[in-house]
């Protein structure tokens, strides 16, 4: 993640956080923790300001999460009441640990010549036979938008990195409308993957 989307969110995390967190994520979260059991844990991965991350925990999991931002991360532990580490995706550094981790509007944020390598760090901390949540929005261009980089991707783009990740099988992609009123003309890539393994 550049600088300077890392600026952005510092310098906007409050308002960041208005927009986001009334976002009604019902259809998405029965995606993933059917997926999961009650001993399950979850890494929130790019946590923004803790709005999954707190949901995951009150339905009972367990729940590790990160953000680059340090006023996002800072929000988020406040919410979770437990510590966010500040780091970016490139910084992961976990072998086997989480059974799902959720990357909502998050990996967006990495520039599309990196993508590859954040996937494999991402298999290598999931269990065999966990699942991985990734949305995008949709398109297939790399742009910079009020001094944040986004890396969009289609349903062929996103086929053509995963098949360059080693343990990571692409089980089920669809489309969704952003939920926000303002940005309901703005279409998600949704991804479900799983680490192979047994």
């Amino acid at each position: 993640m550049s600088l300077e989307t890392i600026n952005y969110y510092n310098e906007n995390a409050p308002d960041f956080a208005a927009a986001t967190d009334d976002i009604d994520m019902t259809a998405l979260y029965a995606e993933f923790l059917p997926r999961l059991n009650a001993a399950s844990h979850i890494l929130d991965a790019g946590c923004g300001s803790g709005r999954d991350a707190v949901y995951f925990k009150q339905q009972g999991f367990t729940v590790s999460a990160f953000d680059a931002s340090a006023e996002l991360a800072r929000l988020a532990s406040s919410r979770l009441q437990q510590a966010v580490a500040v780091q970016r995706f490139e910084q992961l550094n976990e072998h086997e640990k989480y059974d799902g981790i959720w990357c909502c509007a998050s990996l967006l944020h990495v520039a599309n010549n990196n993508l590859a390598a954040v996937f494999g760090l991402l298999q290598q901390a999931l269990k065999p036979k966990g699942v991985l949540y990734a949305s995008f929005k949709y398109g297939d261009t790399e742009r910079q938008d009020h001094g944040r980089h986004f890396t969009d991707m289609n349903e062929a783009r996103l086929t053509a990195l995963i098949n360059d990740v080693n343990g990571l099988t692409l089980n089920k992609m669809w489309l969704t409308q952003d939920k926000r009123p303002d940005r309901n003309h703005e279409t998600w890539l949704n991804a479900l993957l799983f680490r192979n393994g047994s």
